[in-house]
């Protein structure tokens, strides 16, 4: 461990999210548009030494490591204990 003296920290965090689609005919989309955060720390340690621990923290940050560098995500669907292909269940077309 580093071994760092921080009196206090502080984490801002703004996610903009947005919304679309209608859930009757099952076009729902969401999207994450960005996030913003801002780290306020109150220490007597070197700003080097609070540099690293906030290094260290970023890039040991499971959630910033998801949205910063997305990987592939698999679903698996099952109803009553037996899978589900929801290909199989298109949504209900639009009238019109």
């Amino acid at each position: 461990m580093m071994k760092i003296d921080v009196r206090k920290a502080r984490m801002h965090v703004h996610a903009e999210f947005t919304a679309q689609g209608s859930v009757l005919p099952q076009t729902v989309e969401s999207a994450c548009r960005g996030v913003t955060y801002r780290l306020e720390v109150e220490s007597d340690e070197p700003p080097e030494r609070i540099a690293g621990v906030i290094r260290n923290a970023e890039n040991g940050c499971f959630a910033l490591s998801a949205i910063k560098r997305p990987v592939e995500v698999q679903g698996e669907f099952s109803l009553n204990g037996e899978a589900i292909d929801l290909d199989a269940y298109p949504p209900p077309k639009r009238p019109g």
